[in-house]
């Protein structure tokens, strides 16, 4: 297997990428329709738990999903964690200024090791963060973990990076039809460097892979948001 990227130079790549990451239209632009998942999955909080209070962010980043969730719904309880300092603090910052009445930690390091205790939040928000995964004993580990930290009736929303199980699909849906996305936001070349530090940092599984391991550590619903090509926002409830 191909050496993947360490923790630090994860965490430096973001460091650097704090403005990008920090505007809910734009902020990822080489995600396929990221702002319509983050609004699914935002509003989709809200309407199957009206009451909630505790959330998670893994991956948070500069923060828009927490602030697409508190345009929505506020005060919150707010926990988020993710590798980059830069990162947290935007996103911190940016929270507090409208989440008046409520809370917001900050946890800065790897989301495996989450210094939370169990049974203590009523939503985690995952996005494009557990492609960073790597074999399939951190995945299963990593499922179970967050399960854990879930209230009985809470849920994780996910919207990540996915593969597809056919090697034939693969190549057509991710190298040619994303790979011409990619193209038409710039040229070849951008294609090639996105398509590069994918390969070098990221470890994608499919939705398939994550459906089934959701279920396995214990979700005892999981329903599919929206997949488009090789992007998929998907739940799973805690019974």
């Amino acid at each position: 297997m191909k050496e993947k990227s360490s923790i630090q130079e994860i965490e430096q790549r973001f460091d650097k990428d704090v403005a990008r990451f920090s505007n809910l239209d734009t902020g990822q632009l080489t995600t396929l329709d990221a702002k319509f998942n983050m609004e699914l999955i935002t509003e989709g909080i809200v309407r199957t738990h009206p009451n909630v209070e505790y959330v998670l962010d893994i991956g948070c980043g500069a923060g828009n999903y927490d602030i697409s969730l508190l345009q929505r719904k506020s005060p919150l309880h707010i926990t988020l964690s993710d590798l980059s300092q830069p990162m947290l603090d935007k996103a911190k910052e940016r929270v507090d200024t409208i989440n008046k009445g409520g809370s917001c930690q900050t946890i800065k390091g790897d989301f495996r090791t989450l210094p939370v205790a169990d049974d203590s939040f009523d939503v985690i928000i995952a996005t494009a963060t557990l492609h960073h995964l790597r074999d399939d004993a951190d995945w299963e580990n990593t499922f179970e973990m967050l399960y854990r930290k879930l209230k009985k009736g809470g849920s994780i929303w996910i919207f990540d990076l996915i593969t597809q199980d056919a090697n034939a699909l693969q190549e057509f849906i991710y190298k040619v039809r994303y790979g011409d996305y990619l193209t038409s936001l710039k040229d070849e070349a951008y294609r090639d460097h996105v398509f590069d530090y994918i390969d070098k940092e990221d470890s994608p599984r499919s939705l398939m892979y994550q459906l089934d391991l959701l279920r396995k550590v214990g979700f005892s619903k999981v329903d599919i948001l929206h997949k488009n090509l090789c992007f998929a926002s998907f739940v799973g409830v805690k019974g």
